[in-house]
């Protein structure tokens, strides 16, 4: 198993509300998110928000597609996981905000394990940590900056 993980966090220049409302927005996250290049929503959930859906990642060496299942506790946490996928063993990430003071408080997580890679770990760490962490929670505060 190699399990690559990393988080990001970022102080957002924005209130919560504003904030959660670009988190949520999962179908757009291609619009911001380095390196993701698709979301296809295939299932929503009973409050219209996606629940179930297809994503393509850039990693460098391949394109890694995985259908993701999301929950949401808004407004604060909003996580997606791994429902099905060829190209990974494992995926599990996370949104947190927290309300600071009509600021945000954003923590970017996510933990991937992309099955046996043997001597190709190392190489494959290096590449593909800047695409699955980078600087995600830092990239929602230009998005949310954006959408003013």
């Amino acid at each position: 198993m190699t399990l690559l993980s990393g988080s990001s966090e970022a102080d957002v220049g924005a209130e919560l509300a504003r904030c959660w409302a670009v988190v949520q927005d999962v179908a757009r996250w291609p619009d911001w998110q380095q390196g993701l290049e698709r979301v296809e929503v295939i299932e929503r959930d009973e409050e219209g928000r996606p629940a179930l859906c297809d994503t393509v990642v850039d990693a460098k060496i391949t394109k890694v597609r995985c259908r993701v299942q999301v929950s949401y506790d808004p407004p604060h946490r909003l996580t997606f996981a791994r429902a099905e996928s060829d190209d990974v063993d494992e995926l599990e990430g996370s949104w947190e905000l927290t309300d600071a003071g009509g600021r945000t408080h954003a923590v970017y997580t996510l933990a991937v394990d992309p099955g046996h890679v043997g001597f190709m770990a190392r190489p494959l760490e290096k590449a593909l940590r800047p695409v699955v962490v980078g600087r995600r929670a830092e990239e929602l505060a230009r998005e949310v900056a954006a959408r003013g």
